[in-house]
């Protein structure tokens, strides 16, 4: 039996959110054989986007790190409710995806991403060890 990720993050202080509704035509998780493919997630908090601007302009590694641990810790509250708290149905989390709107002179999206990538491990132990893809571009839809 693996420590519930929601136990171990009220220890630090982190409560798991009600699930945000999807915000367009599609649904937050859908089980697909083995997998659970989670949707893209913002940094919500709330009800509303806690951190917004682009990396290396007018947001700051740290709050970067912030806003990708929130994103993850949205993630794991989809899962929570998809499992109905039973995380000993949840085998691993396999492959995080972050994008960041950054500027052009930007390098620090991979220390971003361990804010997401730190959180999960934390929560999931070596079930949160995962591969991972991160991405910069020039801009998000619904960032501000």
């Amino acid at each position: 039996m693996q420590p519930n990720p929601r136990a171990k993050l009220a220890e630090i202080g982190i409560e798991l959110p009600t699930p945000v509704l999807s915000v367009a035509n599609y649904v937050p998780a859908l089980q697909f054989g083995g997998t659970l493919p989670i949707s893209r997630q913002l940094p919500f908090i709330n009800g509303g986007i806690a951190f917004s601007g682009r990396l290396g302009e007018d947001v700051d590694l740290n709050a970067a790190r912030q806003a990708a641990a929130r994103c993850a810790i949205n993630l794991l509250a989809i899962v929570d409710s998809w499992c109905g708290g039973d995380w000993d149905r949840i085998v691993r989390c396999v492959r995080p995806g972050g994008f960041f709107q950054v500027a052009d002179n930007s390098f620090d999206l991979l220390k971003a991403m361990n804010g997401a990538s730190d959180l999960l491990v934390n929560a999931m132990d070596d079930k949160g060890r995962h591969v991972r893809t991160t991405v910069g571009v020039a801009t998000l839809p619904i960032t501000r």
